[in-house]
């Protein structure tokens, strides 16, 4: 893992863990909608996709990692682009042969052992392992790069997911600061904002501070602050009911509070 991010330039995010009723994140604003099914929306400019709340999940997770390595965008938009095409970015426990998880990685084929290719994180990390050894992954032809890593009997497929690939990295990566709205189910479960804290420390190095039902996140650019949150509002533990928010855009009065601060009201 790379070093945790410096404090000396800081960016400071609340992310909101979900209660029984309520989830949001930078100023959510909520509509009763009863008639759609849970879905994430991803918007780029005049580009919008779509995914299921577990897809949005783990491309969150995909993104993040990347981000926590130091990688450009480029590299979650690869990945994620690999992740749909050989799984649907669910995290399936079957498939050709031994193939496993997101990326469809093989036990046989020394991608690790089932257990861990059935980690989203250790997956996604293992994918970026291969990633960088391929030369001219930043610039090279996206469905190109994804063969050199897979190996794929397919390898012209991934083409077909590039550009949902780039609108879902570029808002997951911070890039495209505010640029994803949920619909989503009602909880299983309170959330816990401690829970979240260590799985965000433990996945990607990031540290925080647990206050009630918030957490501020500490991170060295404003991308990084967007992606954390980003990925905060997808973890498993959140979900509304059957309601649905938006982000503001940046440099509102609900998002900015001070130069450096977001704070999501609860």
């Amino acid at each position: 893992m790379s070093a945790m991010p410096s404090p000396a330039r800081t960016v400071t995010v609340a992310a909101l863990t979900v209660g029984a009723a309520v989830a949001g994140i930078f100023g959510a604003t909520w509509t009763v909608d009863q008639l759609r099914s849970p879905t994430c929306e991803f918007v780029v400019g005049d580009s919008t996709e779509s995914f299921s709340p577990e897809q949005s999940a783990n491309a969150s997770t995909i993104s993040m990692i990347a981000v926590e390595r130091g990688l450009a965008p480029r590299a979650a938009t690869i990945a994620i682009a690999t992740a749909i095409q050989e799984s649907k970015l669910v995290n399936i426990n079957y498939g050709d042969a031994d193939s496993l998880g997101l990326f469809q990685q093989r036990p046989s084929q020394g991608w690790g052992s089932e257990e861990q290719v059935t980690d989203p994180v250790y997956a996604a990390n293992a994918f970026y392992d291969a990633l960088v050894q391929v030369d001219g992954w930043e610039n090279g032809v996206v469905t190109e790069v994804a063969q050199e890593v897979q190996r794929s009997a397919f390898p012209t497929a991934y083409a077909d997911h590039e550009p949902e690939a780039r609108v879902a990295a570029s808002v997951l990566t911070g890039e495209t600061p505010a640029g994803v709205g949920c619909r989503l189910d009602g909880p299983s479960a309170a959330g816990s904002a401690s829970d979240t804290s260590a799985k965000a420390a433990n996945y990607f190095g990031y540290s925080s501070v647990p206050d009630g039902n918030t957490l501020t996140f500490v991170t060295s650019t404003g991308s990084q602050a967007w992606a954390v949150a980003s990925w905060g509002s997808r973890t498993p533990r959140q979900r509304t009911s059957r309601r649905c928010w938006s982000m503001p855009k940046p440099g509102s009065e609900t998002l900015i509070r001070s130069p450096g601060q977001a704070t999501i009201p609860a």
